[in-house]
């Protein structure tokens, strides 16, 4: 239960005065010494030094020491703070209702959803037959976690007969997933010689499968096809290439089985009968360099995605007789500003997911008429995404839908009476109203003119005077969108008078290929100016204080934050970097890593003399200098497959070697997790907790803590 407010003023003015004389202490420790052992990295005659390279020796019982010390100079820094985390803490959780249920997804006789129960950090996956049938659990996951420090289910499903289930399964975090095979008339494992996997699906003969693998990069490069009770699978499949990743999918109406092989750019297309599976791959889209399309079925009637003649995509079709490109005919011509995200087709319907002015948004098209109309939304921004549409004979479209004040909503919208219907929303406790709170789409001035998105969610009563602390997030990479969600956690720190802002900066989805492209390559430094110009306008429109400022991202928007501290280290009061790719030379120059490869055509391929150059010019680890840096706060996790641990690790410690400030440099090491950090939804609620009271001790308790809201 959380405080009232009266209780919650007197807890905040005891916290204020302790911050008075309880600011962040980086000397309240030794900081870890890293040894210094010299190595030569570099390329095309370049002689770069990384003293800090022996850190990847993950068996090296001298780098587990050095990653203990790290926590526990972590812990010492902020153990003055440490009663304000719990806190956090403890407020959070207060507003999470712990037994709760998913909004039944519905699939023939079945409906399927997940729950979870007051004290238990994992979902349960259940089905029921018909609304009111009986419960029957599929997967306990707080019982497969007993024992265990990690414990993930990545992806289920059930076969077309009901009758099994197959799932992925993650223990440690590092992403490799053993595919289990469960039999549900009697909850019974179903042997199987497959192993490690990375992605499945069922074929339509309630037996077989199709699955990838990975090499030792990481790199999904192997579809396989296995029928249960044989003694092998049998391969399908290999891609040579290092830019590319096999894909395995079922179409909507459940006749084909999709094998894809994608780079970010470019997509090759074979399909398989469903009910057939051990047909041949039947290619259908060959590969072409830079045109990338996806494929949904309806009937016997294709449909493609495609930038092939539109920059931001259209929509063709052909019959599956004949499917080659000669026998497409548009349905949907490409717009200017408007991106098409995603196509799914039903009996009588196609929905398309479009991105316009920067907002996601759905397109329904009656597919025996041809007429089409949107679904659109009301708030400045706002995240809608297609829910679990598991029915092709239906008239409900199901999506999610979620705003920073609209706690997360299912909706079931009626593609023929165009009417919606809110099935699900997220409770709220501890006396949520969403009406204390405002919305506010910005546009910041680009160095280059270009104007960039930025949302802003503050409580109303927070006074626009640049007086208020400022906490801003972004990402901008490989065209993901940093879309305006909803945190019941983030209430901790509206409540406390912050003002948070994300981001839309290029390098993201937002504005469609452009956007992208911008941000991308050998115009990569867009991403950062454009970040900097973000929070220079928040600044100078009085929405917050430059001294009491936080930057934060994680993974490329680690590498985002990282870059920023170089170009204007005077930019913020304090900067959290979770799991962050900072070594960008190092990585990019080492192919065996995970993803290195295929991201070639994200950052660059350092092989080439003129992209190893540029990323050199951006590169946070390499780009340390000695000036004054604020306070810094690194995530990582030692199981991660994504970014690596080391790269946080090496950037502490060459951070600490080389700044002129007395600022704190902390880094925390996850060692039982992975790129996403703990699996647990209490022990991310912790971590959560941890990052806070590290951003609200290093701009001033005492000032955050005196006007509770």
């Amino acid at each position: 239960m959380l405080p009232s407010r009266p209780a919650l003023a007197a807890v905040m003015s005891l916290l204020a005065a302790a911050a008075a004389f309880g600011q962040l202490q980086p000397d309240a420790a030794a900081p870890p010494k890293a040894a210094r052992k010299p190595k030569i990295v570099g390329l095309h005659g370049d002689q770069l030094e990384d003293p800090y390279f022996w850190m990847r020796e993950k068996g090296n019982p001298e780098v587990l020491a050095h990653l203990q010390a790290e926590n526990a100079y972590a812990d010492a820094v902020m153990r003055p703070f440490k009663k304000f985390e719990e806190r956090l803490y403890q407020e959070m959780l207060g507003r999470l209702k712990q037994t709760d249920a998913s909004a039944p997804a519905p699939r023939g006789d079945w409906f399927f959803y997940t729950r979870t129960e007051e004290g238990k950090q994992y979902p349960i996956i259940c089905r029921k037959k018909g609304r009111d049938g009986r419960e029957e659990v599929l997967l306990d996951v707080n019982q497969m976690a007993v024992g265990k420090k990690f414990m993930a289910v990545a992806d289920w499903n059930v076969s077309d007969d009901d009758q099994l289930l197959a799932y992925l399964v993650d223990s440690d975090g590092h992403r490799d997933f053993d595919l289990k095979v469960k039999r549900l008339s009697d909850g019974q494992d179903v042997p199987t010689p497959i192993g490690k996997v990375a992605g499945f699906t069922w074929a339509g003969d309630h037996r077989t499968l199709f699955y990838t693998t990975e090499n030792a990069a990481k790199r999904d490069y192997r579809v396989w096809r296995y029928t249960l009770g044989e003694k092998e699978p049998v391969l399908l499949a290999e891609e040579k290439d290092e830019l590319f990743d096999l894909r395995v999918s079922r179409s909507s109406d459940d006749a084909l089985v999709i094998l894809m092989s994608a780079s970010s750019r470019t997509t090759e297309i074979s399909v398989v009968p469903a009910k057939a599976p051990q047909t041949p791959p039947r290619l259908i889209v060959p590969r072409r360099e830079s045109i990338e399309t996806t494929v949904d079925a309806r009937g016997d009637t294709l449909y493609f995605r495609t930038n092939d003649g539109a920059k931001e995509f259209r929509v063709l079709t052909a019959s599956l007789a004949k499917p080659e490109r000669e026998h497409w005919q548009e349905l949907i011509k490409g717009e200017e500003g408007t991106k098409i995200t995603g196509l799914q087709t039903f009996a009588d319907h196609l929905v398309l997911s479009e991105r316009s002015g920067g907002l996601p948004q759905f397109r329904v098209v009656d597919v025996k008429t041809r007429e089409a109309h949107r679904i659109t939304f009301p708030e400045p921004s706002y995240e809608a995404e297609v829910g679990a549409n598991l029915e092709y004979k239906t008239t409900k479209f199901r999506f999610r839908y979620q705003s920073p004040i609209t706690s997360p909503s299912t909706i079931d919208y009626d593609l023929a009476k165009r009417t919606r219907e809110v099935v699900k929303q997220v409770e709220v406790l501890g006396g949520y109203e969403p009406s204390k709170y405002v919305v506010e789409r910005l546009e910041a001035p680009a160095k280059d003119g270009v104007s960039v998105p930025v949302t802003v969610v503050r409580r109303k009563d927070v006074a626009l005077d640049g007086k208020a602390p400022l906490w801003l997030y972004g990402y901008g990479s490989y065209g993901i969108s940093l879309d305006a969600t909803f945190s019941a956690s983030r209430l901790a720190l509206l409540d406390r008078g912050v003002v948070y802002a994300l981001a839309h900066i290029r390098g993201g989805g937002e504005l469609g290929e452009r956007w992208r492209a911008d941000g991308r390559m050998l115009k990569k430094m867009n991403t950062f100016t454009d970040f900097i110009a973000a929070g220079d306008y928040l600044v100078e429109k009085k929405y917050g204080a430059r001294e009491k400022m936080v930057i934060q991202g994680g993974s490329a928007g680690g590498l985002l934050i990282g870059a920023v501290l170089n170009l204007r280290p005077d930019f913020a009061r304090a900067a959290i970097l979770q799991v962050p790719f900072v070594d960008v030379l190092n990585t990019m120059a080492d192919a065996s890593l995970p993803l290195t490869t295929s991201e070639y055509i994200e950052w660059g391929n350092p092989n080439v003399k003129a992209e190893y150059e540029y990323m050199k010019t951006y590169s946070p680890y390499d780009n340390l200098a000695a000036k004054a840096y604020p306070h810094v706060m690194l995530f990582t996790s030692l199981n991660d497959s994504q970014v690596p641990y080391w790269e946080a690790t090496k950037y502490a410690a060459r951070l600490r070697a080389t700044k002129t400030d007395a600022n704190a440099v902390i880094c925390r090491i996850n060692l039982d997790a992975g790129h996403g950090g703990a699996s647990g939804r209490f022990d991310r609620l912790k971590e959560v907790a941890a990052e806070y009271a590290f951003g609200f001790a290093a701009i001033g308790l005492a000032e955050v803590g005196d006007k509770p809201h």
